[in-house]
């Protein structure tokens, strides 16, 4: 993509996109934000949007209706968010196309909220009889940093998130910092990677830099196959001009000419929302040749990927990028080094570079100073599972997981018990009810046998089966794997053959050191963390429920009643490689 920028002044653009939103917050019109997140559209905020718009239409109302991200309760999708000119937002919850006269005529013509159909309100004036949203147990304990604008503003508007703050840390870094003082802000900051791997991000930015190559390339990877992780997908869908931003951060810290957004096909929100904030950011001279009148130019643009969890892995992604198959490449040369189209390569997660605009403009001492030890700022988790609230939050480091759980999640509905949790991804492992109190930092996650990962967390209570959980989570990972490396291509056919076994109570002795003997090759083997991390879900599984898998190999008993239940082939969870 060739677009030549504008030269152009930003105090001016500062200055227009802040009138823009004080027009919108605080003009004549109401102003309605309905999630349209996947969250909300999967929960029916299409057809809110469009009974929203029918009914304005058909009392003669006059409104702003903007379509806004996942404020992170997706239990309460579709979220409608009234905010009156100067007033409070309010949220109403679980809202149904036939709510949508009463809540509109009440709310904006007659000036009354609905308080029956309220979830809460947000902003300086008190609203009576509806609680104040800060202090639902999903937001009482945020600390909002790569998510702050979520749900908040509109993601095709960038003058909303201009007016918020936005492009303050580009700003910054053109006209204040140099290349090293920026490598020095982020590395001093303690981020890491949030892709899985929590790399210092300032570290593996110095490997670029020190490339002295006339093209260098930034990538930031939202492919994001995990089940139960979308907190990806939910900060480009809610904010992605903050990725845009923190992409053009790594290109000045780096010396990178240009770069790609990687995302998965088929997710059409994170895509077009993503598409929109870099063609608007064109538009207004933060892309492309010569960026605000500096001589730092880079240029950025959407590439997408197939259905391919292995994409994910940084070199498979670049393989995919040039169009070829998605697999993973032989290291060294690393990225670094010799990357996509042969150029050197950084690869960051989104939700790592949506913190970066916010460690440039506030300061690396600022970052370091929230989270525990190493494992600095903050955690976007993806809650969900047998829980009562689920959803996407973000909490500083230091947390422990049974504070997420009760405190935040509410807990285990239908007064059931905990049984075990579930985290990092299908190359996560999990972790018992007791062995909950882990605090939220890598290191103890990884000493504990499971990983944070990207923050996936699936709780699962006493109904649910550890032995039948584990086939399906290698049965996704047998099914993900490329087939390059031989060990992980007939090494998770051979463990999810086991695993059926076991849960069709007819295992043979030994199937337990079978496993253990497969997984060691595989993790030995592999070329990349597909099959070195595919065993972890067995191992934590066998750790922390042993007796469970006893009593299916030695009893031939399943105490939930799981494993005598009907299944579908097995035969359906094969790939042909």
């Amino acid at each position: 993509m060739t677009i030549p920028a504008v030269t152009t002044n930003f105090s001016a653009i500062t200055k227009d996109a802040t009138a823009h939103w004080q027009n919108i917050t605080a003009g004549t019109k109401a102003w309605i934000r309905i999630g349209t997140a996947l969250c909300g559209k999967a929960a029916g905020g299409d057809d809110v949007l469009a009974s929203v718009q029918a009914s304005l239409s058909n009392n003669g109302i006059e409104a702003l209706v903007s379509e806004v991200g996942c404020l992170g309760l997706c239990f309460a999708e579709p979220l409608l968010d009234i905010q009156m000119p100067g007033g409070s937002r309010v949220f109403y919850g679980n809202v149904k196309s036939e709510d949508i006269d009463t809540i509109l005529n009440s709310h904006i013509v007659s000036g009354v909220p609905v308080i029956d159909k309220a979830l809460g309100y947000l902003g300086e004036d008190p609203v009576d009889g509806i609680p104040n949203l800060d202090d639902h147990p999903m937001r009482a304990m945020s600390e909002r940093i790569a998510l702050r604008n979520a749900g908040v503003i509109d993601p095709y508007d960038i003058n909303q998130y201009i007016a918020n703050g936005g492009y303050q840390g580009l700003n910054k870094v053109l006209t204040e910092m140099t290349t090293q003082e920026v490598l020095d802000e982020v590395t001093g900051s303690g981020l890491r990677g949030r892709g899985g791997a929590a790399f210092s991000t300032g570290t593996k930015w110095g490997f670029l830099a020190g490339s002295g190559a006339p093209v260098k390339y930034i990538l930031c990877n939202c492919e994001e196959g995990d089940p139960g992780a979308f907190n990806d997908k939910g900060i480009l869908e809610s904010d992605p001009s903050t990725v845009v931003e923190g992409i053009l951060i790594a290109a000045y810290a780096t010396g990178a000419s240009n770069g790609y957004i990687f995302i998965r096909h088929g997710h059409d929100g994170p895509i077009d929302r993503a598409r929109a904030a870099v063609s608007e950011a064109y538009r207004l001279g933060l892309l492309g040749d010569n960026i605000l009148g500096t001589d730092f130019s880079f240029h950025l643009e959407v590439a997408l990927t197939g259905d391919s969890y292995v994409s994910g892995e940084e070199t498979a992604l670049m393989e995919a990028i040039e169009g070829s198959r998605a697999m993973p490449r032989y290291r060294p040369p690393f990225p670094a080094q010799v990357g996509v189209f042969g150029k050197p390569t950084n690869i960051n997660n989104v939700k790592t570079m949506a913190y970066v605009p916010e460690i440039v403009s506030k300061g690396g001492e600022w970052f370091s100073g929230i989270g525990h030890d190493r494992s600095t700022g903050t955690a976007i988790l993806c809650l969900s599972g047998n829980l009562k609230y689920t959803g996407m939050v973000e909490v500083p480091m230091g947390l422990t997981l049974r504070q997420v759980i009760y405190d935040i999640a509410g807990g285990i509905p239908n007064n059931k018990s905990l049984k075990f949790v579930q985290t990092g991804g299908p190359l996560g492992g999990v972790l018992g009810a007791d062995n909950i109190d882990l605090v939220l930092d890598f290191e103890v996650f990884r000493e504990a046998g499971a990983i944070l990962g990207s923050g996936g967390i699936i709780a699962a209570d006493e109904d649910v089966c550890i032995v039948d959980l584990t086939r399906a989570l290698i049965a996704f990972c047998q099914y993900e794997s490329c087939g390059k490396c031989f060990p992980c291509r007939m090494g998770m056919s051979h463990l999810l053959e086991v695993l059926e076994r076991i849960c069709s109570l007819k295992s043979e002795p030994g199937d337990l050191d079978l496993m253990r003997n497969i997984g060691g090759n595989i993790q030995a083997g592999s070329l990349c963390g597909h099959g070195q991390l595919g065993f972890n879900p067995v191992s934590s599984a066998i750790k922390y429920f042993g007796e469970e898998f006893d009593a299916h190999m030695v009893d031939h008993q399943c105490g939930t009643g799981t494993c005598l239940r009907p299944k579908y082939s097995p035969s359906l969870t094969r790939r042909s490689n």
